[in-house]
């Protein structure tokens, strides 16, 4: 199924979001019927962005919101910049969103947001001009009830704070609840930063449990060293493991003895990324995914892990800290050569399951400790991937496609219960 408005290309994000849904049907039961509900976007709105840059000139930036799906709730998901956005990759993680708030039972929908810049390439100031105009202009569908922002790539605290002024500027009253992932100040909630990367850690360290396999010592391999990977790799250096090999835009590096993470996370802030790293030595991009260890985490954008590259994975144990990193086609490959998978839509909602304690903490004007904020999350994440492996075990699928039957049959639940309206 393809929508007229949105060109799909094969092995595009859309289409691999597609493809995961038609492998659930089978899976559903009656709630089949209603499956043509997770294949279509509720609402999409693309808006122009004019701004004034700082030499007088007048720029056009084109931005996406795009609302998946509200049947559980408010529309939930992040906010990126980047010059190779466009609409079918934003409705592809609007719909990713959809099944991973399904999937850990928080009360949301799935939403998604972008505009197609480099923003690296922009002032500070001309960075807000963009951000508050794109939130002036998706202000029709966004708020604390109907859709609710949040980080993503290239978006962080910051702009989540011109984003939640200039929405509560334009209704007349400060709106802590409209994004997540705001400044702690400003109504933000402790935890949140490092919660993506938490996730990871937590649904991995369980992961290894069910495979046998001793986190002390084992050889980790990140892909994508920003906030997800770095804090992933953390906690996993904490528990004993080795970091072998880390890749991000500026390069690949490589130490079998495991890199001295107190060295290289503050070389990446410093430098803006993994290369020229003095406790590693450089390594071709490509030979990232023929290094040996025992646990892959690609943690960058989607599509990374192809047909060829799943054949020369040497992995037991992928975990996808990035949305969509993974082909139809890989999935396949690693199911046959025994490589676990625990899929994005549960292994990085740490993020948006600490996004929903800040919105809760924002609307009863109490915060938690970042004790008892990675307690619930840890909590709420092991219950849930505890769920997804049951219904994985009862069925003898894969975990993707597990986590895709518990998130489609509460979507679909829903869908059922309220019916259609008129």
């Amino acid at each position: 199924m393809s929508l007229s408005y949105v060109h799909v290309e094969a092995d595009s994000p859309w289409s691999t979001y597609l493809s995961q849904v038609d492998r659930v049907v089978p899976y559903l039961g009656r709630l089949a019927r209603w499956v043509e509900t997770l294949k279509r976007p509720k609402r999409t709105l693309i808006v122009d962005i004019p701004i004034e840059m700082d030499d007088g000139t007048v720029r056009h930036f084109e931005g996406y919101r795009s609302q998946h799906s509200l049947t559980r709730g408010p529309g939930k998901g992040g906010v990126r910049y980047h010059p190779d956005v466009t609409l079918e990759e934003v409705m592809a993680l609007a719909a990713w969103m959809s099944i991973k708030n399904a999937a850990v039972n928080l009360p949301y929908g799935g939403a998604k947001g972008g505009i197609r810049v480099d923003p690296k390439l922009l002032s500070l100031k001309e960075l807000e001009k963009l951000t508050r105009r794109y939130t002036s202009e998706i202000g029709i569908i966004i708020g604390p009830h109907q859709d609710i922002p949040a980080p993503d790539v290239n978006t962080n605290g910051q702009i989540m704070a011109w984003m939640m002024d200039t929405y509560s500027m334009n209704v007349g009253a400060t709106a802590t609840g409209v994004v997540t992932g705001k400044p702690i100040h400003l109504g933000g909630s402790l935890g949140r930063v490092k919660a993506t990367g938490r996730g990871v850690f937590v649904t991995g360290r369980e992961a290894a449990r069910r495979i046998d396999l001793d986190l002390q010592g084992a050889r980790v391999a990140v892909q994508g060293f920003g906030n997800v990977g770095s804090s992933a790799a953390e906690l996993f250096g904490q528990a004993g493991a080795k970091i072998v090999a880390a890749q991000d835009h500026t390069g690949t590096i490589f130490n079998a003895a495991g890199f001295d993470l107190s060295e290289l996370i503050p070389h990446v802030k410093n430098t803006g990324g993994v290369a020229g790293f003095r406790g590693s030595e450089p390594m071709a991009n490509e030979d990232f995914w023929d290094v040996a260890c025992e646990i892959m985490i690609p943690a960058a954008l989607e599509g990374q892990i192809t047909t060829d590259r799943a054949r020369r994975l040497k992995a037991k144990l992928v975990l996808e800290g990035a949305n969509g990193p993974t082909l139809p086609s890989a999935d396949d490959v690693m199911a046959d050569r025994g490589i676990l998978v625990v899929p994005d839509v549960i292994c990085n909602s740490g993020g948006v399951t600490v996004s929903y304690f800040e919105w809760v903490q924002d609307f009863s004007s109490f915060f938690w400790t970042e004790d008892e904020i990675n307690v619930r999350l840890d909590k709420i994440m092991v219950g849930a991937l505890r769920n997804i492996w049951d219904t994985a075990d009862r069925h003898k699928i894969t975990l993707r496609t597990a986590t895709f039957a518990v998130a489609c049959e509460r979507i679909l639940t829903a869908r059922e219960e309220r019916g259609l309206y008129p």
